[in-house]
């Protein structure tokens, strides 16, 4: 699939595969977060789109666009601004991006990192068709407390999705007892880690050794075998290439 970036500007935005690590979680315990195999490719999805520029901005909790104020970096100009009032910062992306037949593109704040202060907004554009610009917005959640974007740091993270997938979705709600080896699945894994974690409890236990049950991490179902031959345990987005 093809994800074609135009910069609207002679200087393209900044891009980056998205990481999986994240400071909060290097700051944990032995980095405990990392285990947790969903939040490490979660983080790694998409896009991000990173600041030319550190700026700080503040919030006196009006709702006009001059109730904040945003103080650039010297020497430089904030890619931030006060556009839409009520408490809105607003980052304009100067590119348009295109997918294929079919695809949106989400825009919203890095997964898993979270701001004091201000929240990330999300928008789903139709980039197969759409020659408009978007922008990236944050919405501030608490008047009077300063907030700071860094040189280089995402302010947006883009991923595509297929327009009509959610539509074209079934859900349902049925008894687990209807699909016989999953419930013996669930309840082998239920009963594994019960055990595991009494073990954990027992000093030079191997559980304390293990530390960890890695059966998901792994792909491994509760008896050992494989669960899926295409189990992700790293994610790392391509990189997009300059063919100007």
């Amino acid at each position: 699939m093809k994800l074609i970036c135009y910069p609207t500007q002679a200087e393209a935005p900044e891009l980056r595969p998205a990481p999986a690590t994240r400071a909060w979680m290097d700051a944990t315990p032995q980095s405990y977060a990392y285990r947790c195999l969903p939040l490490n490719i979660a983080n790694a999805h998409g896009w991000e789109v990173l600041c030319p520029s550190g700026f700080s901005a503040l919030w006196d909790g009006g709702g006009l666009t001059s109730s904040i104020t945003i103080i650039p970096d010297p020497g430089t100009t904030a890619p931030a601004l006060s556009h839409f009032g009520a408490g809105i910062l607003t980052f304009h992306v100067h590119a348009l991006f295109r997918t294929e037949p079919g695809w949106s593109l989400m825009a919203q704040g890095p997964f898993n990192a979270p701001k004091d202060a201000i929240a990330p907004l999300a928008g789903v554009i139709e980039t197969d068709w759409s020659p408009y610009t978007f922008t990236m917005n944050w919405k501030f959640t608490g008047p009077g407390r300063p907030v700071r974007f860094e040189k280089g740091e995402p302010f947006c993270c883009l991923y595509p999705v297929r327009r009509q997938l959610l539509q074209e979705t079934e859900p349902e709600i049925r008894s687990l007892s209807e699909d016989p080896e999953l419930a013996q699945r669930y309840n082998d894994w239920t009963q594994g880690r019960q055990r595991f974690n009494e073990d954990l409890q027992k000093p030079g236990s191997p559980a304390q050794a293990e530390k960890w049950q890695k059966s998901y991490y792994l792909g491994q179902l509760p008896d050992g075998n494989a669960g899926d031959p295409e189990h992700l345990i790293k994610l790392r987005a391509p990189a997009f290439s300059d063919k100007r």
